[in-house]
């Protein structure tokens, strides 16, 4: 029976994680599976919880421990790297993903044959903020990565091998699984799951770490934001030759009207502001390029325990 392996990024996952595992090893009971949980450097004691379950579990339960903080990405790109399994299930912490939603997912994409299928929930149970967040996300993958209108960007997905060896080649600092996993494949499917309500804590993703998260989709799998602010230099040098013509046309004929001081101040600013956002942009393009020369560590890990 090929093996399947589970991968759990968890972040001060203390309170959930446990249950999340003891579900799955119950309902993938009649399955060869691992599962690896990356401890993305939690402030809990998510590390005794993790420990104890590879000591339960020995057979099944991986641990890898993150020298500091990189990220879910970061932490999924370690799982992905150190998982052996023919298909790998990608699935948060927190149990709103449910052990029995992830043997539908793994029975859905046995039988089908695509490369990476996502998850679509019939009611996502989130706050209004996540859930407006995640629909800016999916639209900007759309516009930005190319991603199909009816898939859903969901962290809960599975993965084929062959797929999984494309994505680990990539050694950059900043990793967007799923702008990696557009860039590899177009064999895309979808599975409808339910999503349960967060029982304890709240979500780890703040608005901050939010808008990280969808800037490293613009600006490190994307050109089309440099192009958009090509086009509109063009639209504002054209404006701006307009507003000379009308300018000196109206100075000719109009020689005793004074100039519009107001209006000059309030297009100076536009420009400066337009000029300092696209210095701005270009200023994160290229700290992105840097990193990347400089070849900054994707994760490090500072304890593994392999499951025996």
């Amino acid at each position: 029976m090929p093996l399947l392996s589970i991968i759990i990024p968890t972040y001060n996952g203390s309170k959930t994680l446990g249950r999340l595992v003891n579900n799955l090893i119950q309902v993938f009971k009649k399955i060869k599976i691992e599962i690896i949980i990356i401890n993305d450097y939690s402030k809990d004691n998510t590390d005794t919880i993790c420990r104890k379950l590879n000591k339960k579990f020995p057979k099944i339960i991986s641990y890898l421990k993150l020298s500091k903080n990189y990220g879910e990405h970061n932490a999924v790109m370690a799982g992905l790297k150190h998982s052996k399994g023919s298909l790998a299930i990608i699935m948060d912490d927190d149990n709103q993903n449910t052990a029995k939603e992830a043997y539908k997912l793994y029975n859905y994409s046995i039988k089908k044959n695509y490369d990476v299928v996502y998850t679509k929930y019939i009611e996502k149970k989130d706050s209004l903020l996540r859930k407006f967040m995640s629909k800016i996300a999916n639209y900007s993958a759309e516009l930005l990565i190319n991603k199909p209108s009816g898939v859903y960007l969901s962290s809960f997905k599975s993965l084929k091998r062959k797929l999984i060896n494309n994505i680990v080649s990539y050694s950059g600092p900043f990793p967007y699984i799923d702008g990696l996993i557009l860039s590899k494949t177009n064999s895309i499917g979808t599975c409808l799951v339910k999503h349960e309500s967060r029982k304890y804590g709240r979500s780890n993703y703040s608005l901050l770490k939010l808008l990280k998260l969808y800037s490293n989709l613009i600006i490190n799998f994307s050109t089309v934001p440099i192009h958009i602010f090509s086009m509109i230099g063009i639209l504002l040098t054209f404006f701006s030759v307009i507003l000379i013509i009308i300018t000196i046309v109206e100075k000719m004929t109009l020689p005793n009207v004074p100039l519009g001081y107001s209006m000059l101040i309030t297009i100076l600013l536009f420009f400066s502001g337009v000029q300092f956002l696209f210095l701005g942009l270009l200023g994160e393009y290229i700290g992105k390029i840097l990193k990347n020369v400089n070849k900054d560590d994707q994760y490090l890990v500072s304890n593994i325990i392999k499951k025996k």
